[in-house]
Parts: C-alpha cells; sequence; structure tokens
C-alpha cells in the first residue's frame, strides 16, 4: 500500500472516531460556528475598539448571551411558572362565555354552531388544567436542558471567533482547498449568515416590544409577553397569532371585553399591518445596505423557504441551519458553474 494510501486511510479512521467522540456537541458547534459567521461585524468592531482578540471574543459572547440567550432562558422559565400554577376556574370561565357567545349566534351560522357546540361537550376544565401542568413541567425540564446547551454553544461561539480564523486556515491548507474558492465560500456565508440574523434578531426585538408596551399598559408583565411575542413572530405564517390570539380569548374569559378587542385590533393594525408590511422591509433594506453590497443581496423568498424548512427538521436551531445549507449550496453551485464556464473557454 502506498503511503498517501495508508495515510489516508488512517485519516478516514481518525475522523470517524472523532464525529462520534463529539457527536453530543455537533449541534452546539454548528450552530456556535454559523453564529459566529452571522456576528462577523460585532467581532470586528469589538477587535477595533479592543485590538486584543481575545476580549473582542469575551465581549462578543457576552452580547449574544445578553441578547439572545437571556431572554429565550427568561421566557421559557417564567412560561413554565405560569402554567404550573394556571387556575381552572379560568378554563370554566372560558366554557361559559363561549357558550353564552353560542346563545347569541345568528341563524346564519347555524353549521358552527352545531359544531362548537360538539367541542365543548368534550371540554373538562378540570382534566385539561391537569394536561396543561403536566405539560409545564416538561416545559421546565426542556428549559434546564436547553440552557445547559446554551452553555456549551456559547463556548463554541467564543471559541470560533478566537481561533475561528486560524482554525480555517489549517482545514484549509490541510485539504488543499483553492484560496479564491474558499474566500468564496466564506465571504457569501457570512454575508448571508449576517442579514438572516440581524433581520431575524430585529424583527423579533422590534415586534416583541411593541406587544409589550400594549400589555403593560393593561397591567400585565410586558417584558414576559413582549419577548414571548418576539420568538412567536420567528414562526413562519403563523406568527404572532399564536401570542395574541389566546391572549384575547383569556382576557374575554375573563369578561375583558375591551381588552380583548384593543389588543386584537392593536396587533393586527399596528404589529402586522404598519410594522410588519411596511417597517419591517425598511430594517431589512437598511441591514442589507449597511453589511451587505447590492450584487450579493439574497432572494427573500429563498430564506424564507429556507428558514421554514429548517425549522421542520432541525427544530428552533433551523432558522439558522436552514439558510446556511441553503446559501452554502447555492455558492457550491456558483463555483461549479464558473469552474464549467473555465473548462469550455
Amino acid at each position: 500500500m502506498k503511503k498517501e494510501y495508508f495515510t489516508l486511510t488512517l485519516l478516514l479512521i481518525a475522523s470517524y472516531g472523532i464525529f462520534i467522540l463529539y457527536e453530543p456537541f455537533w449541534m452546539s458547534i454548528v450552530v456556535a460556528s454559523l453564529l459566529a459567521m452571522s456576528t462577523h461585524h460585532i467581532q470586528m468592531g469589538f477587535l477595533q475598539l479592543t485590538n486584543n482578540r481575545f476580549l473582542a471574543s469575551m465581549l462578543s459572547t457576552l452580547l449574544l448571551g445578553l441578547l439572545f440567550f437571556a431572554p429565550l432562558g427568561y421566557f421559557m422559565f417564567r412560561l413554565s411558572v405560569m402554567l404550573q400554577h394556571l387556575d381552572p376556574v379560568i378554563m370554566s370561565m372560558l366554557e361559559a362565555k363561549l357558550r353564552g357567545w353560542l346563545a347569541h349566534l345568528p341563524p346564519s351560522l347555524s353549521r358552527v354552531e352545531v359544531k362548537i357546540e360538539a367541542a365543548l361537550t368534550k371540554f373538562d376544565p378540570e382534566t385539561l388544567t391537569q394536561h396543561i401542568i403536566a405539560y409545564a413541567s416538561q416545559i421546565g425540564s426542556f428549559t434546564m436542558s436547553f440552557l445547559s446547551g446554551t452553555v456549551f454553544i456559547l463556548i463554541f461561539y467564543f471559541i470560533a471567533h478566537y481561533y475561528g480564523r486560524d482554525i480555517f486556515e489549517f482545514f484549509k491548507r490541510s485539504a488543499h482547498f483553492p484560496q479564491q474558492e474558499s474566500t468564496l465560500i466564506i465571504f457569501e456565508m457570512r454575508s448571508s449568515m449576517s442579514v438572516v440574523f440581524y433581520s431575524i434578531l430585529v424583527t423579533a426585538v422590534f415586534e416583541g416590544a411593541l406587544f409589550g408596551v400594549a400589555v403593560g399598559y393593561m397591567g400585565y408583565n410586558g417584558l414576559l409577553f413582549g419577548i414571548m411575542y418576539g420568538f412567536a413572530s420567528l414562526i413562519p405564517v403563523v406568527g404572532g397569532v399564536v401570542m395574541w390570539l389566546p391572549f384575547a380569548l383569556f382576557e374575554l374569559a375573563l369578561g375583558h371585553t375591551e381588552n380583548a378587542l384593543f389588543i386584537t385590533l392593536y396587533t393586527i393594525i399596528v404589529i402586522s399591518v404598519i410594522a410588519d408590511t411596511f417597517i419591517k422591509p425598511v430594517i431589512i433594506k437598511l441591514i442589507n445596505q449597511r453589511l451587505i453590497k447590492p450584487q450579493e443581496k439574497i432572494n427573500e423568498l429563498i430564506i424564507f423557504f429556507a428558514i421554514l424548512a429548517g425549522l421542520a427538521t432541525f427544530g428552533f436551531w433551523g432558522m439558522i441551519i436552514g439558510p446556511a445549507i441553503t446559501v452554502l449550496f447555492l455558492t457550491l453551485m456558483k463555483i461549479t458553474e464558473a469552474q464549467s464556464e473555465e473548462i469550455t473557454h
């Protein structure tokens, strides 16, 4: 056996061993690496400010933890506590309210009335409350698991910023990857992931703040519900409906019809129409202009379906992984096309 083949065989065996060894951490490593690419501009800003890569990496990691992971952990913890203390009386009040509406429905909605009545006959407030409380304990367990995973993501995120360039250069030399192609891949990934990450983050914070101000004015925990709405807005198609609709129904169950009407109209008009339809594109455009050159703009429809597919396949972190895989595929297609043209000519 030639020496090169023997070395390659050992490398493949060692690579498989490395894959098995670090299998529990691969998701954290991938997510941390993609987040590091997404926030490359922040790292460069801190590096210029401090002129110290270690300190810049620490500041970037701290900022990510405060802006992204801390609100998410707070949201999951508060949601678990809130569901565990759910009062069965509220469910009974909601059932009574729905039956009161049924009594005043017009004859044209008789078919709907029959279906709602059939659903209410199976409605048991006590049983439903018990299921919700049991589900809340599962959310609490998931929160602890998620937060422990978050620690590893932040550790690998720091490593990606501090050692990322050295690691990439080492693998590039070892694999003899062409300089032009490797530079193009990294450049495209950084540019695209930056737009995706900042668009997601800014939109969630902006819309969550709008919702939090409204419910805070009504006397509720504006910080909690704002964070909840911000993360709900990340869900494609459905978006904030999963947040404001149950909230409006809850207010109706309590007999607060004016509050329910206010939060419904406010969310639809101010957040969904004005903020999401008119202000959000302006925000994304500003992010594109600040971070991305005109010739590198991404097709929003492709990114939308990439996020949707990522969420369906990988769960929460799919909103980062989905676009990354899509951008990598499109970049490799560009490289293949360019290489084919070179061969042709």
